[in-house]
């Protein structure tokens, strides 16, 4: 009886060897070379990164760029603007898309939405889930439609081949860890077979000009399951995220090669599906309470959209004993040490005995240094246990010598700041022009150049 046959591949880019390496040679990365066997049945037949790279390897010519046609394409759309928006504008003819998730997220959810948004047939295949279960979320989401087509089985010949028959306007495969590749050696969800699934899938997007949307599975890490190259392979990755307390989600692109990776799209979880979130400044701002010491509000950006969140600071004093505590929620950590420093340097207020926390309320993510000033107000407010006017919001970026300086759409905040209501909006010295413009005689706009004068702005009327 033929023996089977050992192999190890690296997790980060698929490179394979005979023999096990502490390093990879070709990404460098430490402990990543995964053991798997070659059945005896499989030895001998076609490799599968012969399977994976059969594009590029088909009538290869040289062209100058100059002498190739451009081709313009229409994007298509699904009836959902907030998608829409992070994949720049709709599906790319041929592209090959990965969303990925934390389970129960709703990425299965949101796609059999955007099946049921399109007029023109769809194929969606699900190696999770029967058909009976597939029609009962597709009630609940009010998408049964007779375009929609479904399949259950996990064969990627089966489902090219049967994609290639109906030729539908989207297909989409849930998930990529559930397909098998007859040649492939490996169980489902193997680095072998996934990386074999996704080159079958994405030759046929490249041939047909059928885009195809792969639901992909994360690690306990938060990484995409799978071998490190199924990234590289893929158009778009777009990653699906949310605290299980709250009902919002949050689509992000890290990865677009025909579009931004600045966007976002938000949704609210409902039982009728995934609803879009048009306005989420009030979202983030509903239940504020007045005049409580530690709260401000920052004019924030996710791409073209601002989006006003409340920044909450506690600082409470030090009863253990111990080391003062550093905590941040949504926030990053390295900005609030930043910002006590300057605190405490240039404004001679220190927070060495009390533990001090940090958050952005509704489980957001601030990353953009504009953020500087309302983690700053916040943290000040607090350790001086003065409130914040309710009408006042602001942006800005604090350096380490105090200064506050400009930022970006400047315009744009500050003209939702006005849209909601607010009364008074802090803005750095460089960017008075643009805020001005916006706030006409709707707003007080108040103009800062250190962190002494934001300070007190934000803390009077």
């Amino acid at each position: 009886m033929t023996k089977d046959k050992v192999a190890y591949v690296c997790n980060e880019c698929g490179y394979d060897s005979s023999k096990w390496m502490g390093r990879c040679p070709a990404c460098q990365s430490w402990n990543s070379m995964v053991e798997f066997k070659i059945p005896a049945r499989a030895v001998g037949g076609k490799s599968v990164s012969a399977n994976a790279t059969a594009t590029a390897n088909k009538g290869g010519r040289l062209q100058s760029i100059t002498d190739i046609a451009a081709e313009h394409f229409e994007r298509i759309t699904v009836g959902l603007p907030e998608l829409e928006r992070v994949l720049g504008g709709g599906f790319v003819p041929g592209s090959l898309v990965l969303v990925g998730g934390e389970p129960g997220i709703g990425k299965s959810t949101l796609l059999m939405q955007v099946a049921a948004g399109l007029d023109q047939p769809v194929i969606y295949v699900s190696g999770e889930e029967s058909a009976a279960q597939l029609r009962l979320r597709a009630e609940r989401l009010s998408a049964l439609k007779e375009n929609l087509f479904i399949l259950t089985g996990t064969d990627v010949s089966e489902v090219v081949n049967l994609a290639v028959e109906k030729r539908p306007a989207l297909l989409i495969v849930d998930s990529v860890q559930t397909l098998t590749a007859p040649d492939a050696a490996g169980l489902p969800g193997s680095i072998v077979q996934v990386r074999a699934c996704a080159g079958s899938l994405m030759q046929f997007a490249k041939e047909t000009g059928i885009p195809v949307v792969l639901i992909g599975h994360i690690t306990k890490s938060g990484s995409l399951a799978g071998p490190k190259i199924l990234e590289h392979m893929v158009d778009t990755v777009l990653y699906f995220e949310g605290e299980a307390q709250f009902s919002y989600r949050v689509l992000r692109a890290f990865k677009n090669r025909f579009g931004s990776t600045n966007e976002i799209a938000l949704f609210e979880m409902t039982d009728r599906g995934m609803r879009e979130l048009t306005n989420p400044s009030e979202l983030f701002l509903s239940g504020r309470a007045l005049d409580v010491a530690g709260s401000a509000v920052v004019v924030a950006m996710e791409g073209t959209r601002p989006i006003l969140v409340e920044i909450q600071a506690l600082a409470a004093p030090n009863t253990t004993g111990g080391y003062p505590r550093r905590l941040s929620t949504g926030v990053d950590p390295n900005r609030t040490a930043v910002m006590l420093a300057v605190l405490e340097k240039r404004l001679h207020l220190g927070a060495g005995n009390v533990d001090v926390y940090v958050q952005a309320i509704g489980g957001f993510r601030l990353s953009e240094p504009a953020a500087d000033i309302g983690i700053m107000g916040a943290i000040a407010s607090s350790l001086r246990d003065r409130p914040i006017p309710h009408g006042t919001a602001g942006f800005g970026e604090i350096g380490l010598s105090g200064e506050v300086r400009g930022v970006s759409k400047a315009e744009i905040r500050t003209r939702e700041a006005v849209r909601l209501g607010f009364k008074k909006v802090v803005v750095p010295n460089s960017n008075l022009g643009e805020a001005q413009k916006a706030a006409g005689t709707a707003i007080k706009v108040a103009a800062v150049g250190t962190v002494m004068e934001a300070l007190a702005e934000l803390l009077t009327e």
